[in-house]
């Protein structure tokens, strides 16, 4: 530039002297000196640079405690205690992937009430480890002792295509009802979060069962140096077994051969040990000893007598709901007449339905062949 023109970026005379008419006008309508305002302002340029820098040396500060990485050191006794009480209670858990290993979920609510139930306060009696539980804040209080020793870290659902980043892997086949799933930063304990158990528990009875198979595997390994009196035992052991295997496969070739016959001389036929191969326990397969085969109008008619039953316990539950419900308004003689008053029409809909016919009734004009069939239990 010319020699006497303004360099760049600095203001030029007439700007100096609006700056300067500016301040003079600012320190008179405060009334001090012009000396004296301009050090106001740098006072205060200096106050906002001094919490610029504050908030910079916090944010920094935050940023190194998020990055910092979680170092696993020793358990808590009193985390181990909290664990272990846990693991003994039902928190319904399912199987999850994590990191392609299969673990344990559960609920962060289950835990919770697991903590404030009696079962609790009986195991904390014999348990001094065990912490205080009050209330709401002392069971997030103590549930929070997992994570933070590692027992059991929050986690989230993710989409199993997404869980190998980085490798070259096919796309993994979908189980239904199994979640893949990662560990959430942010350890909190609402009802709905999820956590998954990194704490097995005691491993000196899978210790105890491995050694006993390896004793096991060693021992039928030696057979040949045993006495002669244990291999004599094996031998005579194996042939009842192959005897009872014989027996069973004779026994179900001659109900098949006794079922075909009296499918033609007396139909529907008779099937002996109906229930052999149903899956029922082992001396239910042998009872009854006997029975008819069933025709579809015996089975048609078992279903409608199921459906019927049902219909009148629901009918029933119902009724005693309502009764709880208007217990104060309703007296106590008109009470147990308004609870009883459902199981005639119960027990109408019952006898109304059609039976089945079975053995007494059997059909004889036609014949039909079906399996036989294990009554169904009714689950309440």
């Amino acid at each position: 530039p010319p020699p006497g023109a303004p360099q760049p970026g600095q203001p030029t005379p007439e700007q100096i002297a609006m700056m300067q008419q500016q301040l003079t006008a600012e320190a008179a309508k405060r009334g001090i000196s012009v000396q004296q305002y301009v050090e106001q302002l740098k006072a205060q340029a200096m106050q906002q640079h001094q919490a610029q820098m504050r908030a910079q040396q916090q944010q920094q500060a935050a940023q190194q405690q998020q990055q910092q990485p979680i170092t696993p050191g020793p358990p808590n006794p009193a985390a181990l205690a909290v664990a272990n009480f846990l693991k003994g209670q039902d928190l319904k858990p399912r199987t999850c992937i994590l990191d392609e290993k299969r673990k344990d979920l559960f609920k962060v609510k289950r835990a919770i009430r697991a903590l404030q139930s009696p079962a609790y306060i009986k195991a904390r009696s014999k348990n001094p480890l065990l912490p205080e539980v009050n209330d709401r804040a002392t069971a997030e209080n103590t549930f929070k002792l997992l994570p933070l020793s590692l027992l059991a870290l929050r986690v989230n659902k993710i989409d199993p295509e997404h869980a190998h980043e980085g490798h070259n892997h096919a796309k993994p086949k979908r189980v239904k009802g199994l979640w893949t799933v990662r560990i959430e930063q942010h350890q909190e304990a609402h009802d709905d979060n999820y956590y998954v158990w990194l704490y097995e528990g005691s491993q000196v009875k899978t210790k105890l069962m491995a050694g006993g198979a390896l004793v096991a595997i060693i021992t039928v390994i030696l057979f040949p140096l045993w006495p002669l009196f244990m291999r004599q035992g094996v031998w005579y052991l194996s042939m009842g077994m192959l005897g009872l295997i014989g027996l069973f496969f004779a026994m179900a070739i001659f109900r098949l051969i006794l079922f075909i016959i009296t499918m033609f001389v007396a139909a529907p036929g008779l099937w002996l040990y109906p229930n052999l191969f149903e899956d029922v326990g082992f001396f239910d397969s042998f009872r009854p000893l006997w029975a008819w085969q069933k025709t579809p109008e015996d089975l048609k008619n078992e279903k409608a007598a199921k459906k019927a039953k049902k219909a009148a316990k629901a009918a029933a539950r119902a009724s005693g709901e309502k009764t709880h419900k208007h217990k104060k308004a309703i007296t106590p003689a008109s009470s147990n007449s308004a609870a009883s008053s459902p199981q005639p029409a119960a027990a109408s809909l019952v006898d109304s339905a059609p039976h089945p016919t079975g053995s007494e009734a059997r059909d004889t004009s036609s014949v039909q062949r079906r399996t036989a069939t294990v009554e169904e239990v009714e689950d309440d």
